[in-house]
């Protein structure tokens, strides 16, 4: 396991599951991509799930397989996740809650508990994993032009202050970049108009807009220290990842996921 400063990153032996991994004092994360899991065809291999309920949907046994695996390489006696829906709403993940099979309806998880993993999926959209190993506090975040546009990252980072969090680090993980998300123009110019930092050019010249930057942004603007492990990567581009934009409904997610070991545990 490799350890991270406030200020530093570095990629150690990620493991056949990781892009990336790291820790900061009692806090262990990573972000995944597609190898090591079970799922087959265009969900292969490590498919966290998605909201698709189509035909083409992967078989959600092998997704919680999956999720076991990850839970697994994690060290973690079981993984939570919630269903997703481009909101705003952030759930606390108490006891009651992590014992139970529900799936909270939400874009953004905190939690003070140990022996947890807080998991976030994407698949083009943005994943950001949040910490504040001092006070304990965790947390992860689905941010996509949506989230951008109403600022789910920052209400993430407000739902952990008024939690006792003081110094948040938060890390960016792989998602579309700037020079392949096209959009229409009058959508940028709305988006950029809330988050200026977002808009981007394609490649080939049309409008378009880099969530990551915007979030970054949007998160350093509320005096939070980032990291973004997921630039120079795409995952439009790149097929080590699922992308909805390249694969259509049949496309799996990767995700983000954070721990908080006990107090005497962390490098």
């Amino acid at each position: 396991m490799t350890s991270t400063s406030p200020t530093s990153f570095a990629d150690g032996d990620n493991g056949p599951l990781f892009f990336s991994r790291g820790s900061l004092g009692t806090v262990e994360f990573a972000f995944t991509n597609r190898d090591g899991g079970h799922s087959a065809g265009p969900f292969g291999a490590l498919n966290l799930g998605g909201s698709s309920t189509t035909p083409q949907s992967d078989d959600p046994r092998l997704v919680e397989r999956n999720l076991l695996t990850l839970a697994e390489a994690f060290d973690v006696p079981r993984v939570r996740t919630m269903r997703q829906v481009h909101g705003t709403d952030i759930v606390f993940i108490d006891a009651e809650l992590a014992g139970s099979d529900e799936l909270p309806v939400a874009d953004a998880m905190i939690t003070d508990l140990t022996g947890i993993g807080l998991v976030v999926r994407a698949a083009d959209c943005t994943p950001v994993i949040l910490a504040d190993p001092q006070a304990r506090l965790i947390g992860v975040v689905h941010a996509g032009r949506v989230g951008l546009a109403e600022g789910v990252a920052p209400a993430a980072v407000r739902a952990m202050r008024e939690r006792g969090a003081t110094r948040i680090q938060a890390w960016i993980g792989p998602r579309a970049c700037g020079s392949c998300y096209e959009l229409p123009q009058e959508l940028v110019d709305e988006i950029a108009a809330i988050a200026p930092e977002s808009r981007a050019t394609t490649s080939w010249g049309t409008p378009a807009i880099d969530v990551g930057r915007g979030v970054e942004a949007q998160l350093r603007a509320e005096d939070v220290h980032v990291t973004d492990l997921g630039i120079g990567a795409c995952t439009i581009e790149d097929e080590q990842f699922f992308s909805y934009r390249r694969q259509g409904v049949e496309s799996g997610r990767q995700g983000g996921i954070v721990t908080l070991r006990a107090p005497g545990t962390g490098e």
